[in-house]
């Protein structure tokens, strides 16, 4: 089951919200403290750097900034550690294969879908790079596949419900409480050189720079952004 985390529109058209504000300081050389875990600087900056020489082989296809590098990563790094939560605080255990089986359905899924829209050569990097994904992290990506995949199974009395049933509508509302729960019970803290965490999709994004508006017409902003978790 694919669910907003590799997806053929991201090969399409990369990019991340713009909006935000700011949060409390952080200790020196933090990126952000999740929980008890804090993720440094150091780490952030080097998986940056491996998505950002991916990115380099497939120049036209994957059009991320700097900016959105930096911040797809550092959201990646913090959703991981929010699956992990849940699975604690659900009692999932996944093991290496059911995380490797889950990397690759969301593999093929993806593929096909690209495929459809008329990509071609779509290989695992590509698809991990054009969605922000440092491509280092793709046994990471696989457990929090094989977390969320358990959770929904587990929601819907033990068995996988079908694709676009009322069943799987059911069980991804008790998945997208339970990932709430999990992120609530992480006093997650971004530190505010990278942006601020949106709590409505987990993503981190910009914090706006305060301008004087000129006169002229308004122009629509962007969604406003969830400050904290909504449960």
């Amino acid at each position: 089951m694919l669910r907003r985390l590799v997806t053929a529109s991201a090969i399409v058209g990369a990019g991340l919200m713009v909006a935000g504000c700011a949060v409390q300081p952080l200790k020196l050389g933090s990126a952000a403290i999740v929980g008890n875990q804090r993720i440094s600087v150091a780490t952030l900056d080097g998986q940056v750097t491996n998505l950002s020489q991916s990115a380099k082989h497939y120049a036209g296809v994957v059009t991320l900034t700097p900016t959105e590098e930096t911040q797809a990563t550092l959201t990646w790094l913090i959703r991981y550690q929010i699956n992990d939560e849940l699975a604690r605080q659900a009692g999932i255990t996944v093991s290496t294969a059911q995380a490797e089986a889950a990397l690759a359905q969301a593999y093929n899924n993806a593929k096909t879908s690209a495929e459809a829209q008329g990509l071609t050569n779509v290989t695992p990097n590509l698809i991990l790079t054009a969605s922000g994904i440092p491509p280092d992290t793709s046994a990471q990506l696989g457990r929090y596949e094989a977390i969320t995949n358990a959770y929904v199974k587990m929601a819907n009395g033990g068995t996988t419900p079908a694709s676009g049933s009322a069943a799987e509508t059911a069980a991804d509302n008790k998945f997208t409480k339970a990932e709430c729960q999990a992120a609530k019970a992480l006093n997650i803290q971004v530190n505010p050189q990278y942006g601020q965490l949106d709590y409505s999709q987990y993503q981190v994004v910009t914090v706006p720079s305060a301008v004087t508006r000129t006169q002229g017409p308004v122009k629509a902003t962007a969604s406003p952004v969830a400050t904290a978790p909504a449960c």
